[in-house]
């Protein structure tokens, strides 16, 4: 089977979001051009990665062109998006493995999410020689959404992604788990942290 590509150069749209009540929501990346919409599901801690990832890289490429880049130091507001997911959300795929590039001829983001494959392998040399194969087959490699930003986008896509993973429940002032809305059993009003 051929490997199915979503390609969004550049979306209308490209944003991170969720779906549900904190605790116990699902994180997507959605992007968008026109009519096309492609949702892909992914982890909390993945948004937030690739968030600081996306903003290291940017603050690399304006530092290294001195500044000469079109890219804002901060997320510009008319770019800013506060909108929910645009709905239906259905997942495409669960993303497993994410990389970020920046195009310098272009001046653009490149964002590549692949889909979440489980290999077999008997041996870690086996699993990693697997691994490889995978990445390399351009043809017949998983699914794969790849998104092309301009800096102000991305800068924009970094600062949501942010948001969107700290708006979840409130920790504890005390022992900083997170507060649930039925209630919050602290170990350190008890003394003691039970084990598991």
């Amino acid at each position: 089977m051929s490997r199915q590509v979503f390609l969004y150069d550049p979306p209308d749209r490209f944003v991170a979001g969720t779906v549900g009540l904190p605790g116990r929501r699902t994180f997507f990346l959605q992007a968008t051009a026109g009519p096309r919409v492609t949702s892909v599901a992914l982890e909390k801690t993945q948004v937030a990665a690739l968030a600081e990832r996306m903003d290291e890289l940017l603050d690399e490429v304006v530092r290294r062109s001195g500044g000469n880049a079109s890219v804002p130091a901060v997320a510009p507001g008319e770019v800013s998006d506060t909108r929910p997911l645009d709905t239906p959300v259905e997942e495409e795929f669960r993303v497993g493995t994410m990389a970020l590039a920046w195009d310098g001829d272009e001046q653009r983001m490149i964002v590549e999410a692949q889909a979440l494959v489980e290999l077999d392998a008997d041996s870690e040399e086996d699993l990693a020689e697997a691994e490889e194969r995978l990445l390399q087959d351009e043809e017949n490699g998983p699914p794969m959404l790849r998104v092309r930003l301009t800096g102000a986008q991305a800068r924009a896509f970094a600062k949501r992604a942010l948001d969107v993973v700290n708006a979840g429940r409130p920790p504890c002032p005390l022992c900083s788990l997170p507060l649930d809305p039925e209630g919050h059993v602290c170990p350190r009003q008890n003394g003691y942290r039970r084990g598991a």
